[in-house]
């Protein structure tokens, strides 16, 4: 995006964020039809992702699964926008914390113990990411890629950031972690994006496929010890979500790399096989080829 399409696109944008939510979701209905039959964004890799990963399911199963990823990569779309200008209290009525989850994290804090997060690109992560700052103790760090158009890039990073997120670029995340030990916090982690280099990589069976997984959330658990809780973020409908959160490794020092990777691996496929339509089938999760040695 050029930077004058960008200033032409801003007043839009900002417009869609202070629409109603029920205005809100007739134009991603609009948006759903404009991706889905006209565009045809990413349909071929969509169909080929879930194919190979449900190859139990018959043809119009996995047609139907798609069709309802698409209603909802047009509602997160619009909702992520909705996030320059929600208020808090809407923010928490939309996405909020599982009791049991909020008790274990404040328990956390008690023990003046920081944990990582690591979650997948399930339900709404950039909400889950709002929520968690408005009303848990620990300071969230989310790590991301920096986008290259810095325009765009500062837009998401004020969005991302207006509730006290703070984040931390990939490339300055093992130094960043390590110097923030006296701070109460949580680095978060989408730990389902697909690694840099496929030797590195841990490898194993993720929806029924060689997948490999970036090691950098393990390790750094392994170097501070701090606890790792995987989340998940359930739809509950249209325009809810809830989050949930368990400790998998309590005393990762004690615990091999791809033990952790492997736990958290497991429990993210068993989410999205509960509710398929909501994770990001458009990303090219599998472009990376299992060497032989591994």
């Amino acid at each position: 995006m050029s930077k004058v399409l960008y200033y032409i696109s801003l007043p839009f944008i900002y417009l869609v964020s202070v629409l109603p939510f029920p205005l809100l979701y007739l134009l991603s209905d609009a948006l759903y039809g404009l991706l889905y039959y006209i565009v045809g964004y990413r349909k071929d890799i969509v169909l080929q992702n879930l194919r190979n990963s449900f190859p139990e399911k018959s043809e119009k199963e996995i047609l139907a699964i798609r069709k309802k990823f698409y209603k909802y990569l047009a509602d997160l779309f619009l909702e992520v926008f909705k996030t320059l200008t929600i208020s808090k209290p809407t923010m928490m009525r939309h996405c909020y914390f599982d009791p049991a989850t909020k008790e274990m994290v404040e328990k956390l804090a008690a023990e003046n113990r920081s944990f990582i997060m690591v979650l997948g690109h399930l339900g709404n992560w950039e909400w889950g990411g709002n929520t968690f700052s408005l009303q848990l103790p620990h300071q969230l760090y989310v790590i991301y890629h920096p986008i290259k158009n810095k325009q765009v890039d500062n837009l998401m990073y004020n969005m991302r950031t207006r509730f006290g997120t703070k984040l931390i670029a990939m490339k300055d995340t093992f130094r960043a972690v390590l110097s923030k030990q006296n701070e109460l916090f949580s680095p978060a982690f989408i730990a389902d994006q697909t690694p840099s280099s496929a030797e590195k990589a841990y490898w194993t069976t993720f929806l029924n496929q060689d997948t490999a997984v970036f090691r950098g959330p393990a390790a750094i658990a392994r170097k501070t010890n701090y606890p790792v809780v995987y989340a998940h973020i359930k739809r509950r409908k249209r325009g809810y979500y809830e989050m949930f959160g368990e400790i998998v490794a309590d005393n990762p020092a004690t615990m091999t790399e791809d033990q952790i990777l492997e736990i958290y691996t497991h429990k993210l496929q068993q989410n999205i096989i509960e509710q398929p339509e909501v994770w990001l089938w458009s990303h090219r999760r599998w472009k990376l080829k299992k060497p032989a040695e591994a």
